[in-house]
C-alpha cells in the first residue's frame, strides 16, 4: 500500500467535498426553485464533466492554469510557484470535475420540498436565511449526504483529470488511482490489487450507505 498516495487522495477528496457542499446548496436550491432563463445552459455546463472524456476536461483546465494564462500568471505572482502540476491546481480541477455530483442530489432534494412548507415558513415570520437553516436544510440533509459521499468517492477514483492536471509527482499529486496504474505498468499486480480493492470497498460502502438512507427516507414518507 502506498500510504502517501492514499493520504493525498483522501486529502483531495475531503477538501473537494467540503468546498463544493456550500456551492451545491446554493446552486441546487436556485435551480430547483427559481425561474432562471438560462437554466438549460447552466445545467448543461454543470453536467458537462459527466460526458466529456476526463483527459479533455483536464487538457482545457491545464491550459487555463498554465503560467501564460491569467489565472496561472496571477497564482505565480502571488505565491511564486506554478499552479499547474501542484496540489492546489489539482484541487481546482477536482472542483470543476465534481460539480454534477455536488449539485444534482441537492437540487433533487430541494425540488421535493412542498411549496406549502416554504409558504408556511414565511407566514411564521422566518426570513430567507432562517427558513434555509431551520426548515429547508433539515429536510434536504439526505441530499446533502448524497452529494458529499458521491463527490468524495468520485474524487478518490478520478484518474484522467488528476493525471493531466497534477501529473505524477510523488508526495504532491500522486494519488492512489495513479499509483495503481503505475503498479500495473510495472506488473506488480499484488500491490495494484490491494489498492484497487481498497477503492472498491470505499465506493461500495458509500453507495450502500446512500441506498440505505434512501430506503429509510422512502419508508418514513410514503
Amino acid at each position: 500500500m502506498e500510504w502517501k498516495a492514499l493520504e493525498i487522495s483522501l486529502k483531495l477528496a475531503f477538501w473537494t467535498s467540503v468546498l463544493l457542499l456550500p456551492l451545491g446548496i446554493f446552486m441546487g436550491r436556485a435551480l430547483a426553485w427559481k425561474q432562471i432563463p438560462a437554466r438549460p445552459f447552466i445545467q448543461s455546463l454543470i453536467f458537462l464533466p459527466l460526458v466529456l472524456p476526463p483527459t479533455v476536461l483536464g487538457y482545457y483546465f491545464l491550459l487555463s492554469i498554465s503560467p501564460d494564462a491569467p489565472l496561472g500568471s496571477l497564482w505565480h505572482w502571488l505565491f511564486n510557484r506554478s499552479l499547474a502540476f501542484s496540489f492546489e491546481g489539482l484541487l481546482l480541477a477536482s472542483l470543476i470535475a465534481n460539480l454534477p455530483f455536488a449539485i444534482q442530489p441537492v437540487q433533487h432534494a430541494f425540488s421535493n420540498i412542498d411549496s406549502e412548507i416554504r409558504d408556511a415558513a414565511r407566514v411564521c415570520g422566518l426570513n430567507a436565511w432562517q427558513s434555509l437553516w431551520k426548515v429547508e436544510l433539515p429536510l434536504v440533509w439526505p441530499g446533502l449526504l448524497g452529494a458529499f459521499l458521491l463527490t468524495f468517492t468520485h474524487t478518490l477514483g478520478e484518474f484522467g483529470v488528476v493525471l493531466m492536471v497534477g501529473g505524477n509527482l510523488e508526495g504532491e499529486t500522486r494519488t492512489l488511482s495513479i499509483a495503481i496504474y503505475d503498479q500495473v505498468q510495472a506488473f506488480n499486480m499484488d500491490a495494484a490489487g490491494n489498492m484497487a480493492l481498497l477503492l472498491l470497498g470505499i465506493a461500495f460502502f458509500s453507495l450502500l450507505l446512500l441506498q440505505w438512507k434512501s430506503f429509510q427516507t422512502d419508508h418514513k414518507h410514503p
